[in-house]
């Protein structure tokens, strides 16, 4: 090695880290605490130039850095960086940094969810203009690498469907309400005592921040542009002590999925075209099936895929130390390619698929009806969904006995359950079905409806 080379060698590359919350205090540790082995990993020494915080006299002595790197005044960091990590979240002014730092020459790391699903494609744009790397493992399912595989590893696979668990307080919550008994409103109260969940935890129980990482997740599956507000969304807030029981008597339990597939939609001229459906929804799923088995906090997502057939990718979806975990692994791949020349893959956004609205999602329903026992009232029911052009795979029935001390004649009528699941049809027909099955006058009470998934 030349004496330049081996000087090129000793330049450290400059690293400004933009935050320094739960995130940001963790990547700051681990960057100081390992700086030996990231640079024997890198080839080059990593230097922590700034750490962009809105209050630079806080106290922060827990962190094993220098005082004197918090800044106020991120601009002045990120002109100067090699490297710039961004885990402050939002839209702005995290994109606005994002950009001035591409338009400087720096490469750069995010775990901003929210901002990629809204913003990527240009973000990406601007990446590939400036000939700089945009990396963000870390904005979905933390520690858990997804992104990178579905990205570099699966990119000469065809995807069919990516199921994922991608929030753990959602997670944490329907455990807690399948395997205690203990109702929403409480699991969500203890969620946000052992710090799974936020004070206001809307983002998560709405089905938010899992439809973020949905787009994510579809647009590097299937090659094309997904936006978060493309993204289907419903949260667990409705989900009942009765879902919980009717999922336990079909031997399944209730996950809060991310749900990306490539189907079919009817064009203009009634022809079939490839698209893609993202939904975020809950859905009865069999205790049997990989991702019936996640419990607690952590999050997994299951691949299918023609050549390599199912994935199953499992882990800590949150916290401060896995997902910086997540962060520094990009950030090492980005020092990388900055110290060997050259760039990471880009946006792969060729296939331009539609997405579908829910309503022509197919997807399958266990509907549970309570219902007068009486002559011709499964004919009723069974009439409903032939109506509807929804196929029935399996009916059955459990007497409810009467109570003869009832306060009115319904009550003192003897009544039955009746658990319905449907063959897969679109939601659309599913949903009108079961209005129709509201409104008949034999049936006492729609107990419960959710969509089946994994079965």
């Amino acid at each position: 090695m030349s004496e330049s080379e081996q000087a090129t060698a000793e330049q450290p590359l400059k690293v400004a880290l933009l935050g320094c919350g739960v995130v940001g205090s963790s990547v700051a540790r681990m960057l100081t605490q390992h700086s030996d082995d990231l640079a024997a990993r890198v080839g080059r020494p990593l230097e922590l130039i700034g750490i962009a915080v809105r209050r630079a006299g806080k106290d922060r002595s827990d962190l094993p850095v220098d005082p004197a790197l918090f800044t106020t005044d991120a601009e002045s960091i990120i002109t100067e960086a090699d490297i710039v990590i961004e885990v402050i979240g939002g839209i702005e002014p995290a994109r606005t940094l994002i950009e001035l730092a591409m338009k400087s020459g720096a490469s750069v790391v995010s775990a901003n969810k929210a901002l990629l699903a809204e913003a990527g494609p240009a973000l990406y744009a601007a990446a590939a203009e400036h000939g700089v790397d945009l990396y963000y493992e870390a904005a979905v399912a933390g520690a858990i690498p997804i992104l990178r595989p579905i990205r570099e590893s699966l990119a000469g696979d065809d995807i069919r469907k990516v199921l994922g668990i991608v929030n753990g307080t959602t997670n944490y919550v329907l455990d807690k309400m399948d395997s205690t008994g203990m109702g929403f409103a409480e699991a969500v109260e203890q969620a946000q005592a052992l710090g799974y969940a936020e004070a206001d935890p809307t983002a998560d129980v709405e089905g938010f921040d899992a439809a973020a990482k949905a787009a994510i997740l579809a647009s590097l599956a299937f090659h094309t542009r997904v936006s978060s507000d493309q993204v289907y969304r419903e949260g667990i807030t409705e989900v009942s002590a009765a879902d919980v029981q009717a999922a336990r008597e079909m031997d399944c339990v209730v996950k809060l999925l991310a749900i990306c597939e490539r189907t079919e939609v009817v064009g203009s001229d009634g022809t079939l075209a490839p698209g893609v459906s993202v939904r975020v929804h809950p859905a009865m799923i069999p205790r049997s099936h990989p991702l019936g088995g996640v419990r607690d906090a952590f999050n997994a997502v299951f691949v299918e895929a023609e050549a390599a057939g199912e994935l199953m990718f499992y882990g800590k979806g949150a916290g401060g130390d896995p997902t910086a975990s997540a962060v520094l692994g990009d950030v090492v791949a980005v020092a990388r390619h900055r110290v060997g020349g050259g760039r990471g893959p880009g946006e792969s956004a060729y296939a331009d698929l539609p997405v579908l609205e829910m309503g022509q999602a197919l997807t399958r329903y266990h509907i549970s009806l309570d219902v007068a026992d009486r002559p011709g009232v499964l004919a009723q029911v069974a009439t409903s969904f032939a109506e509807h052009g929804v196929s029935i795979e399996t009916v059955r029935q459990q007497i409810i006995a009467a109570d003869p001390d009832g306060p009115d004649a319904e009550s003192r009528e003897t009544s039955a359950n009746l658990i319905v699941v449907t063959h897969t049809a679109p939601d659309a027909a599913l949903a009108a079905t079961v209005q129709a099955l509201a409104a008949l006058d034999t049936v006492r009470d729609v107990v419960s409806v959710m969509r089946v998934e994994g079965a």
